[in-house]
């Protein structure tokens, strides 16, 4: 009788890489869209390395007013060259439909009666 191996386990990717399209606002009011892996590293170089865009480096300090995440790079570039391609008003309707979405509010306990 022949010795049959065990099936060899998979290793599960647990660890999944998320990419960032963004828009940043400068300090003199005009907008930045950009890609990144790690928006808080991004950031941080934005607003205090010499590896931040030369274009937000004369205009800092920015912040971040809205991001959208993507599983893989190519869908993340697409979506920041529809960024730019927006005019200024969409731009700025985009963050405020963000910022003026009601909360998801926690669901209310009956009351003991």
């Amino acid at each position: 009788m022949e010795s049959v191996p065990a099936p060899r386990k998979q290793k599960s990717r647990t660890l999944t890489v998320l990419y960032y399209a963004y828009l940043l606002r400068c300090a003199d009011g005009s907008l930045y869209a950009g890609c990144t892996k790690d928006l808080v590293l991004r950031l941080r170089e934005h607003n205090h390395s010499p590896r931040g865009a030369r274009y937000t480096r004369s205009r800092r300090p920015v912040e971040l007013v809205y991001a959208e995440s993507f599983a893989a790079l190519r869908p993340a570039r697409r979506r920041e060259a529809a960024f730019k391609a927006l005019p200024r008003a969409q731009k700025l309707a985009l963050i405020q439909s963000i910022r003026h979405r009601p909360k998801k509010s926690a669901r209310r306990q009956p009351s003991p009666s």
